[in-house]
């Protein structure tokens, strides 16, 4: 790559908007650029899940997702572009499906908890919801690709279920909701 981001400050946000791909200048409030806000939270709370302790399989499953958020920030950024492969859903589909197969089933809700790990995926998987929501909202006003829709579904998803794998390879439990706390 040459030199691409030698200048890191440009003062053209100064005033509030910001440019998209194609130069377009939008506002920073606007919810394209929230979409792409929140994408961009949820790869950083990714980052921070890989600062832990865990597998191989799961360090490569995420590192591949990043990839796949800044793909997901780069369409949001290029109104009309669809970079989110269809394929990279059926493969968030077969991880879930992989990671859930080896849990036993959830009889109860569970709180955001349990290992450190599992505390910070829940934490990416709560950020992954709003960024979700804020592509359905954008979704209203602007075309997102029904792939990038359904790839942030899924993940969300995935995240979940992440959430208790990464608790039982820890030896930790899920932590249980208790309606009872409240007698």
């Amino acid at each position: 790559m040459a030199n691409r981001l030698s200048k890191i400050y440009t003062r053209t946000g100064d005033s509030g908007t910001t440019g998209l791909a194609d130069g377009t200048r939008v506002s920073k409030f606007g919810l394209r650029v929230e979409a792409m806000g929140e994408v961009d939270e949820l790869n950083a709370v990714l980052g921070l899940l890989l600062m832990e302790s865990v597998s191989e399989e799961v360090r490569v499953t995420m590192l591949a997702i990043q990839h796949d958020l800044f793909d997901l920030g780069g369409e949001l950024c290029m109104p009309g572009h669809a970079l989110i492969n269809p394929a990279r859903v059926s493969a968030l589909e077969d991880q879930l499906d992989r990671w859930n197969e080896a849990l036993p089933p959830l009889k109860e809700f569970i709180l955001p908890g349990g290992s450190r790990a599992s505390a910070v995926c829940h934490l990416a998987r709560t950020v992954c919801r709003r960024a979700e929501r804020v592509c359905h909202a954008l979704q209203a006003e602007s075309p997102v690709t029904d792939t990038a829709l359904q790839y942030i579904n899924r993940l969300s998803d995935l995240l979940f279920v992440l959430c208790r794998t990464l608790n039982q390879q820890a030896g930790v439990p899920d932590v249980l909701w208790n309606n009872a706390h409240k007698k």
